[in-house]
């Protein structure tokens, strides 16, 4: 029987996300066994420090990256708002799953809103992403580095460290804990990092065979979305640790592309929204072009300017 190492960090949300995959494999391909196999990264290690500070989040790749290149695992599965949207030699992320809710979610104790915390109350995320959409709504609350796996971050918040804090959904709902959650922050407010909510399996752009297994895991719709969404991060120029916002959407023979630049101090924004033709035999190129064509306009409106 054919077994594959699949390479996964070690969080209780990245086993999520790395069982989701097995599962998934085992039962396109009965019979075929699938091995995780344990990292922690740079990023998960260095929790002293924002993240901008410390290289960004490909911190959290480049063990996983290394392990594939070398031969020790034969795939790797990322949250693709993680994964730096150049691909290292001789690696590409040969699938990408359904997603999940892209929105993020209001960790507030006292259940006060956004518009409605106390003035100059703390807001706890290590995304300058978030933290700038948060200061473009209230230009008074203070932004502070909140660093550790969901759980963590979340009990930071409830033990009053912070006054609310700002993650994912999709991370909450897989791990079955939504209801802490106050709300959930409407797209108009917080538009989600380019990627998020979607997971890419990373290969050796020469295995031919788990090019093969993986096939079956593969959502063109979802491949379309985010492969526009990166596109316009990488025609920024910007990291995906960048105030840089991306959300796509297909619906019937058309991809929808939103996107949001926000200086870090929220005063300034640059928004463009685009369609394009979607093909689900050609999802990654659909997406390509869109995501180009998004970020040039982006960069004729100025958001060069808003990056740090």
């Amino acid at each position: 029987m054919t077994s594959l190492r699949l390479g996964t960090r070690t969080s209780r949300l990245a086993q999520w996300q790395a069982d989701h995959v097995a599962d998934a494999l085992r039962a396109a391909w009965p019979g075929l066994g699938v091995e995780l196999v344990p990292f922690v990264t740079k990023g998960d290690k260095t929790l002293d420090k924002p993240l901008p500070e410390i290289g960004g989040k490909g911190l959290f790749t480049l063990e996983l990256e290394g392990a594939l290149l070398d031969g020790r695992i034969d795939l790797a599965v990322h949250s693709l708002k993680d994964l730096p949207t150049d691909d290292p030699d001789g690696l590409t992320v040969g699938a990408t799953t359904e997603r999940a809710d892209p929105r993020d979610a209001w960790i507030c104790p006292t259940g006060d809103t956004l518009d409605g915390l106390a003035l100059g109350a703390s807001v706890g995320t290590s995304s300058l992403r978030r933290g700038a959409q948060i200061l473009r709504q209230r230009p008074d609350l203070v932004i502070r580095s909140i660093r550790g796996n969901v759980e963590t971050r979340i009990r930071k918040v409830e033990e009053g460290g912070y006054d609310a804090g700002v993650l994912a959904l999709a991370g909450l709902e897989r791990l079955e804990i939504a209801g802490r959650a106050a709300s959930v922050l409407p797209l108009d407010v917080m538009l989600p990092a380019p990627g998020q909510a979607a997971l890419g399996v990373q290969v050796r752009r020469d295995d031919a065979d788990v090019f093969r297994w993986i096939s079956a895991l593969d959502h063109a719709p979802t491949r379309a979305a985010v492969t526009a969404e990166r596109a316009f991060l990488a025609g920024l120029g910007g990291g995906c640790s960048a105030p840089i916002a991306a959300l796509g959407t297909v619906d019937g023979d058309r991809l929808h592309l939103r996107t949001r630049v926000v200086s870090t101090d929220g005063a300034r924004a640059v928004e463009v929204e685009i369609d394009g033709p979607f093909a689900s035999d050609d999802a990654r190129g659909s997406g390509a072009s869109l995501g180009q064509r998004a970020a040039e306009k982006a960069l004729a409106d100025g958001a060069g300017a808003l990056l740090p």
